[in-house]
């Protein structure tokens, strides 16, 4: 592979012939076009505006985006994305997801069992330091080399328990950078709306736009047992947004698919996709008939099924972009041009069979995708709470005695106080979620994989699912967080010596999982880096045009406009108001809003914006990005796009992609009229400290 500078792998494009649209990209801070906006808006932000963005803004580790809004550690982000920390805050007497939650003082803010906040502080490049180690090695050897030198790196960077390292990988394999965060796992639950208000209109609404919604929550920040004192954080906008304001969203989107090769794309429609949206068409069954057998069992199944149900949805509207749209044709002609460029270039030549490599590991992919997600990839989201601890606290005994570099990546020494985190949550298990979920899940293994498969057969003996069901979780005793402790404390010995049901069915499952995750980590995972790192190269040197890299869960900045757009010939303007809310309830699910709304209507101004749409590039994991306006306070809330930013994991389509935000003037109304949250009112307002 021929040598090329960093700074010229940061500018490799993301397609070979078509310059990113006006408002495109998911950019690093810390290689933001300030001179590309510029010359489109004729204004740019400057490095205090990019430092101090960045350090106001969080990034949650379960999946979502936040934003620091008070110099007391106070934390915006979205109701769906604190609803695992509000739905376990719940209980029979308490049901904060349906009714809402406020803590009047410092005392009443309640403890998320399981939630981390990440603050990243410096970004660094390591890509010389992990290209000299996988030099020359392919297949299982360069997935070895790769995740030893990472290892290495994450190790040395992360010098205490606070500090949280992680080595990105961007442009699939072209560019490692080490980014250094402050981590925090004292979250404290402060407020968030009834689930009426935040998800009002329901699946109907979701990923649509004119939305009427507050999809919003806040957490605190404790470091040290005390609220976190901070000097950067977003102070709420003091104008409102109108029509063709600058704006910009820092966040974290989780992934996108824009450099893929067309081979990759092909095996997300024919394959990937199809088998999870059937597998989740299935699971939302199962946790609906769940629900209809009373209302407890209605309640602690509802956040799993608002997670499928948004999962579910987001997957058909990728899976209607590439077969609809032409994504794949333009990649497959994309693909072959550069190819040839590539061919008759002498200095390139050498990195022509790239695409034909990928495509091998994609043809590979389609033999063991569905054994991998059913035993690895899903086992642990899609099965029961207690089987994910088992899962861990097995692995854990069985890495922890490896050197560092050559353990699973999630047991390396750099992820242990996240994997500890999960393991001593103090999350609710309720056994009859627990049981219809893991019986589903062996049911479709077995369907999936077939009876007479060797590893069904090794996992399920002679009894059926619902029977290793029943007798697993009726018999574990990892529901309590003392029992997983003392095992973690234990260690090795404590672990492999438990005769605990969980953890001895979590044995049988770990070997045939273990031997399908090495065959894709070896056959696929590393194949795809290695070439598509290739790839990136070449567009550089035939191309040289400026671009950005796929998502990856890591913060990210994008700016935009506040605009509408045009939808079946009729004109969409850009904001909602709550007169438009009362005025679209039905008052039947999920049209329904909550009471604490009507019993403030009178007070509220029904003309303020409610939510907004703006053109800024956003994608699962931005959910809870502040939206920021050019003075660098909070504008808004991001928590959705519209149907047509589904395609965007593919491309970006300025004329109809559009970010969905919750203005920030209804939030201030909201906490002022509708829920009377006037500590909080006071705090955000004049910045005084947090007490009671």
């Amino acid at each position: 592979m021929h040598a090329l500078s960093r700074a010229a792998l940061l500018l490799a494009g993301a397609g070979f012939a078509l310059p990113a649209a006006a408002d495109e990209g998911m950019w690093t801070f810390d290689h933001f076009p300030a001179k590309r906006m510029l010359e489109a808006y004729h204004w740019a932000p400057d490095q205090a505006w990019l430092d101090h963005v960045r350090l106001s803004s969080i990034r949650l580790a379960q999946g979502c985006s936040a934003s620091l809004i008070s110099p007391d550690g106070l934390v915006m982000t979205n109701h769906h994305c604190a609803r695992e920390c509000i739905g376990a805050l719940s209980d029979k007497a308490h049901d904060y997801v349906a009714n809402g939650f406020y803590a009047p003082t410092l005392a009443d803010e309640k403890a998320c069992p399981e939630l981390e906040a990440n603050q990243l502080i410096s970004i660094s490049d390591v890509t010389k330091t992990i290209k000299q180690s996988t030099a020359d090695k392919s297949g299982r050897a360069f997935a070895d080399a790769e995740r030893a030198a990472i290892a290495d790196v994450q190790k040395q960077c992360g010098t205490a328990a606070d500090i949280r390292c992680q080595v990105v990988t961007l442009y699939h394999g072209g560019v490692y950078d080490l980014y250094k965060y402050r981590r925090y796992q004292d979250l404290r639950l402060v407020w968030a709306v009834e689930d009426q208000a935040a998800n009002f209109g329901g699946d109907p609404d979701n990923f649509n736009f004119p939305r009427y919604a507050i999809d919003a929550a806040f957490v605190r920040i404790y470091d040290h047992g005390k609220p976190l004192h901070t000097d950067n954080y977003l102070r709420f906008a003091k104008q409102d947004l109108k029509a063709g304001d600058i704006t910009f969203t820092s966040g974290n989107p989780g992934r996108t698919d824009r450099e893929d090769t067309a081979a990759q794309l092909i095996f997300e429609r024919d394959y990937a996709q199809p088998f999870l949206i059937d597998l989740l068409s299935e699971d939302r069954g199962i946790l609906h008939e769940l629900g209809t057998k009373g209302p407890e069992e209605q309640r602690f199944s509802k956040t799993d099924l608002f997670f499928i149900e948004n999962s579910l949805k987001a997957f058909k509207g990728r899976q209607q972009a590439l077969v609809e749209s032409q994504i794949i044709p333009q990649h497959q002609a994309a693909d072959r041009a550069l190819e040839l460029k590539v061919k008759a270039d002498p200095k390139l030549a050498a990195d022509a069979g790239a695409w034909k490599a990928i495509a091998g590991a994609e043809a590979h992919e389609t033999q063991i995708f569905e054994r991998y997600a059913l035993l690895e990839g899903l086992s642990r989201r899609l099965a029961a709470n207690t089987l994910r601890w088992a899962i861990e606290l097995n692995r854990y005994a069985a890495e922890q005695g490896k050197p560092n570099g050559q353990r699973l990546d999630e047991y390396q020494d750099s992820n242990f106080p996240a994997l500890k985190l999960d393991l001593l949550s103090a999350e609710p298990v309720y056994p009859e979620l627990d049981r219809t979920q893991m019986g589903w899940w062996l049911t479709k293994m077995r369907e999936y994989l077939g009876a007479d498969d060797a590893d069904v057969h090794a996992i399920l003996g002679k009894q059926s699912p619902e029977e290793i069901a029943q007798q697993t979780v009726d018999g574990t005793k990892l529901a309590d967080p003392k029992v997983r402790e003392a095992l973690l404390a234990g260690g090795k010995a404590a672990i492999d010596a438990s005769q605990d049901p969980m953890l001895v069915f979590a044995r049988r499952l770990d070997g045939p999982a273990r031997t399908v995750r090495a065959d894709y980590e070896n056959n696929v995972k590393a194949v795809i880096t290695q070439n598509a790192a290739k790839i990136a190269e070449a567009k550089f040197a035939l191309q040289g045009t400026s671009s950005y890299p796929d998502a990856t869960f890591t913060l990210r900045l994008s700016y935009g406009t506040v605009k509408g757009y045009e939808q079946n010939g009729k004109f969409i303007p850009p904001f909602t108001d709550f007169a438009g809310a009362f005025a679209r309830e039905t008052g039947a699910y999920p049209f329904n809003l909550p009471e604490s709304w009507h019993k403030a209507k009178d007070s509220l101004d029904l003309q303020t914006h409610l939510d907004v749409a703006t053109t800024n590039d956003i994608i699962g994991g931005n959910s809870g990005s502040p939206l920021i306006n050019q003075a660098g306070e909070a504008a808004g809330l991001i928590f959705d796009g519209n149907i047509q930013s589904l395609g965007g994991d593919f491309g970006y389509d300025g004329t109809q992609n559009r970010a969905v935000a919750v203005d920030v003037s209804a939030i201030k109304a909201a906490l002022q009229k509708i829920y009377h949250a006037d500590r909080l009112v006071k705090e955000l307002q004049i910045g005084t400290n947090a007490s009671d």
